[in-house]
């Protein structure tokens, strides 16, 4: 019987079990250029015993920033200070993906350089707000993406990939997840486009299709996954006719062989017992679980075959030794949402292990 605990053969890279970090953002790249600081180090480190760690939303773009303090990899100051937590990761035995997110419409020109403002698939913007220096600001309608700029938004994941190499990463996932600017495209209500890029699902699939393409013919596809979270509404998504639209996307990658495929479930079991069955590679799945967080009793997903591996995030937050946490039955940390964003040690370096004992190598931001 296959548990969660056994170990896992992704694509060449043999992890220690079947448990995942899931991505958080967490608001903490204070360094220089907005990179990872010492304590980014620490934070990581201390989650090192996960079968495999992916890291929060990292902007292959200065205009993909959506969010205050969020961590880049388009520049070279960046990848070295990115060197300093794949490193620490690895000294503790850990594997380490980096999760290229651009976050498209979802932003604020505040929170972006040089007069640059947020981009998507059409100019329509998205209901909400954004937390600012300022404080929450409503989200403005985004520059709708020309051809030429689409390409190079493809080629900017490329180069953050290549430079994640640089950084030591053992791969990327690329985001297509959670209302930002993949999914956008995917989305029938922040994709009006006519053109190559919108319309039917076909042409809706596109960027992420060529993206993720484009990503493994740079760094391999043995070092690529992709997240998706089918007809999750976060960041007001509509998606129509989502089960076609996943399946036409699934279809699409499949010849490519990629690491893996991320599914961050939003109440569709149907389809994701559908898409496993469609999908010829490695399946993480990140269970929906409706006011609560990811737990123990989600491992049997493992078990009965609809996932491989199991993703787990604010659990993950709260306890730096998951892993062993759920082999013995808990005891567990409870997340503190308030410190979920921003701040200094506490809440990100400071939760305790099972010894008792944080790892204060490093509490200052």
């Amino acid at each position: 019987m296959t548990t969660a605990f056994d170990p896992f053969d992704l694509a060449g890279t043999v992890l220690a079990n079947r448990i995942v970090m899931a991505p958080m953002t967490r608001s903490r790249a204070y360094g220089p250029g907005a990179s990872p600081t010492p304590a980014t180090a620490a934070y990581y480190a201390q989650r090192a015993t996960a079968g495999l760690v992916i890291t929060e939303g990292i902007q292959p773009s200065a205009v993909g920033q959506g969010y205050p303090a969020t961590p880049g990899l388009h520049t070279a100051e960046q990848a070295a200070a990115w060197r300093t937590v794949t490193d620490a990761v690895h000294d503790e035995g850990g594997v380490i993906f980096a999760q290229l997110m651009h976050t498209g419409r979802i932003g604020h020109p505040s929170l972006l350089p040089g007069g640059l403002t947020p981009v998507g698939a059409s100019p329509v913007a998205a209901a909400g707000q954004v937390y600012t220096a300022a404080g929450p600001q409503d989200f403005v309608t985004p520059r709708e993406l020309t051809e030429t700029e689409i390409t190079a938004t493809i080629a900017d994941f490329t180069a953050a990939a290549h430079n994640a190499m640089t950084a030591g990463f053992d791969g990327v996932e690329v985001h297509g997840a959670n209302g930002y600017l993949l999914h956008q495209f995917l989305s029938t209500n922040a994709n009006r486009r006519t053109d190559r890029w919108g319309g039917g699902p076909d042409n809706r699939i596109r960027l992420a299709v060529e993206t993720v393409r484009a990503v493994a013919d740079a760094i391999g596809p043995h070092r690529t996954g992709l997240r998706i979270s089918p007809s999750n509404p976060f960041n007001d998504i509509v998606e129509d006719g989502h089960h076609t639209t996943y399946r036409a996307l699934t279809d699409a990658l499949n010849p490519v062989g990629l690491a893996y495929l991320h599914i961050a479930e939003a109440g569709d079991r149907e389809l994701t017992l559908d898409l496993r069955a469609r999908w010829n590679g490695t399946l993480i799945l990140n269970p929906h679980t409706p006011d609560a967080v990811t737990g123990p009793d989600q491992l049997d997903l493992i078990t009965d075959g609809t996932a491989d591996m199991i993703s787990f995030g604010g659990l993950f937050l709260a306890n730096p030794d998951l892993p062993a946490r759920l082999a013995a039955g808990g005891p567990y940390n409870t997340p503190d949402p308030s410190t979920f964003y921003g701040g200094d040690h506490r809440g990100y370096t400071d939760y305790p292990a099972l010894t008792g004992q944080a790892d204060e190598a490093v509490l200052t931001a």
